[in-house]
């Protein structure tokens, strides 16, 4: 809203100095790089992050498999696990010692936390690994890389929008330690008498 009211400067005005037009071309700039440059910068940003984000939601599909474990026995009760991109943080989740095959037909061992509410000796649950049956985490979705290549676009555009409106105070602040220069010079010329010339005193 500045850069609007700042417009006013461009009338002709006797008392118009070239600082005020100049700040008016700095806040019309502004506003402009604000509108057009950063919701253009914001949706390059976020479409590039898109397609590498996708690419990996690709690539993590072709490496990363759902195999059933079995379990073996139950270890202990655990946090809930602090991945962001599966879990909802209420899931109560469980250690157990388990079992399964891996992808190229190996067998494999070990010690994983699974959702079961209460696993037994027995139960099955869904295990994801690499294709030599290590354990991964789950594949990120597309629908949660779209979310975060869309928070990257706005992040990039507010950024860009903070950035313009950072650099537009530089300048006026600049401007008017300019302005405040000129009117000490002109106070100097016009002395400690200015006002006083032909009164007597």
């Amino acid at each position: 809203m500045r850069a609007i009211s700042g417009l006013w400067r461009w009338r002709r005005n006797p008392l118009r100095r070239t600082t005020d037009l100049a700040e008016s071309w700095v806040a019309l700039a502004a506003l402009l790089l604000i509108l057009v440059a950063a919701p253009v910068l914001g949706a390059l940003v976020g479409s590039a992050a898109q397609g590498a984000l996708q690419q990996s939601v690709r690539d993590q599909r072709q490496t990363r498999h759902m195999v059933t474990a079995t379990v073996v026995r139950k270890v202990r009760q655990v946090a809930p696990a602090p991945d962001p991109e599966i879990s909802s943080g209420r899931d109560i989740r469980s250690r157990v010692d388990a079992d399964w095959t891996a992808p190229d037909g190996t067998r494999r061992h070990g010690r994983v936390a699974t959702d079961l509410k209460s696993p037994r000796r027995g139960d099955h649950f869904p295990l994801w690994t690499d294709r030599h049956g290590r354990i991964v985490t789950r594949p990120l979705d597309p629908e949660t890389a779209t979310t975060h290549a869309v928070l990257a676009g706005l992040g990039a555009a507010l950024l860009t929008a903070g950035l313009v409106e950072c650099i537009r105070r530089l300048i006026v602040w600049r401007l008017l330690r300019r302005r405040y220069a000129s009117w000490d010079r002109a106070w100097e010329r016009a002395g400690p008498d200015w006002g006083r010339t032909g009164t007597g005193s």
